[in-house]
């Protein structure tokens, strides 16, 4: 049995999909968790299931990219349960085109919120965690971090981004208690990929059948990774990025 009894999680992109559902894991397994995101009802919700779980949390508004958000957002944290043990970093966009329409702007707006937004955060996390003498840090990757795919360039750069600054802040950290890993999920039923794929046809059928194991993933799937590499069970990981893709980069 994972415990994570006495802990506290933080989890942006919490609103929805693998953000969501990681919140009520976390707290299923014992955790205290803040979740962050921009929509305030969708993110209310998310706490109304926390607690439906059995478990306990706090929804503040706000945007991972904002400087000062993530300072309030990590010092409410603080004022609210004393300490942070956990950080989920979730919070991304997607982004799809022919590089011909990969502008400044896409590419601003990505990058700020895939790779900004994971750095930003990490940095306010990391100080309150040196406090209590250590934490686990979990930043959403994707397997566009580790290979190319046509029509998607901005994204796959932005993956790529993340997936280097996981290893380097693991190593930053490593002597200090802190662990930093990724979870680099490939196509999870997420309004996300829906959005990508479509609801059905052919481009989501196209997608399912990436998958060796001829399904997309679940967002539970996702969220028992993310418990695992929070707890004490994974106390030997860190600088790892785990694959949860059903067999799509083992091709």
């Amino acid at each position: 049995m994972i415990t994570l009894e006495n802990k506290i999680a933080l989890v942006t992109g919490g609103t929805s999909g693998i953000g969501r559902e990681a919140a009520i894991s976390l707290s299923k397994a014992g955790a205290k968790v803040v979740v962050s995101g921009r929509r305030e009802t969708e993110g209310l919700e998310t706490i109304d299931l926390v607690k439906k779980a059995g478990g306990d949390g706090i929804f503040v508004q706000g945007n991972i990219t904002d400087d000062e958000h993530v300072r309030a957002l990590v010092e409410t944290t603080l004022d609210q349960y004393g300490r942070l043990d956990i950080a989920f970093n979730n919070a991304g966009v997607e982004w799809a085109g022919p590089l011909e329409d990969a502008d400044e702007a896409a590419y601003r707006h990505t990058f700020d919120i895939n790779v900004w937004g994971v750095l930003n955060s990490m940095k306010h996390e990391i100080p309150a965690m040196l406090k209590n003498g250590g934490g686990s840090i979990i930043n959403t990757s994707s397997i566009a971090g580790h290979i190319g795919m046509a029509q998607v360039s901005i994204y796959i750069a932005s993956k790529h981004a993340v997936e280097g600054l996981t290893k380097s802040v693991a190593l930053e950290y490593a002597g200090q208690g802190i662990r930093v890993n990724a979870v680099s999920p490939g196509a999870i039923e997420t309004p996300m990929v829906d959005r990508f794929a479509g609801e059905e046809g052919e481009q989501r059928d196209y997608l399912k059948a990436l998958h060796p194991l001829g399904r997309m993933g679940q967002v539970k799937e996702i969220a028992d990774a993310v418990v695992f590499l929070a707890s004490d069970n994974a106390s030997f990981i860190t600088g790892e990025s785990l694959k949860i893709d059903g067999g799509w980069t083992a091709q």
